[in-house]
């Protein structure tokens, strides 16, 4: 089975006193040892490293880089899938949701991927199961 990560979720994985840490951090570790296919994108990624380098600095980008990107399975987003993100974003003229989070739902729908591990709740706010 396929799980989508989220920024929240590797943001909170990585930082201690995120107040989703804990969960965040076992979680992380139970979809590691059952093997699962994490699928992220490089959208994703992109929001992930600026988060994390100005908020945790560079020593925690290098544990994203060395440790947790090498278990995901990356989706690159193409021309394509970038203009259904930005048609989605503009219909639904939410000012809290992201074009990076209208590219994630568009690359779930499209994979059928129907599990997140996320913390974001616009990822059930579309129908999707949010891990943990």
């Amino acid at each position: 089975m396929s799980i989508f990560v989220d920024t929240s979720a590797l943001f909170a994985v990585l930082d201690g006193d995120d107040q989703n840490h804990d969960r965040a951090k076992a979680t992380w570790m139970d979809l590691i040892a059952q093997e699962e296919n994490l699928v992220c994108t490089d959208y994703i990624l992109l929001e992930t490293f600026a988060l994390v380098q100005r908020r945790l600095g560079m020593e925690a980008v290098r544990v994203l880089q060395e440790d947790v990107v090498p278990m995901l399975h990356l989706e690159w987003i193409t021309k394509t899938h970038h203009a259904a993100g930005i048609t989605a974003l503009l219909i639904t003229a939410n000012r809290q949701l992201s074009l990076v989070d209208c590219v994630s739902f568009e690359t779930m729908r499209r994979l059928g991927i129907k599990k997140a591990f996320a913390f974001d709740r616009h990822f059930s706010e579309q129908g999707f199961e949010c891990v943990p």
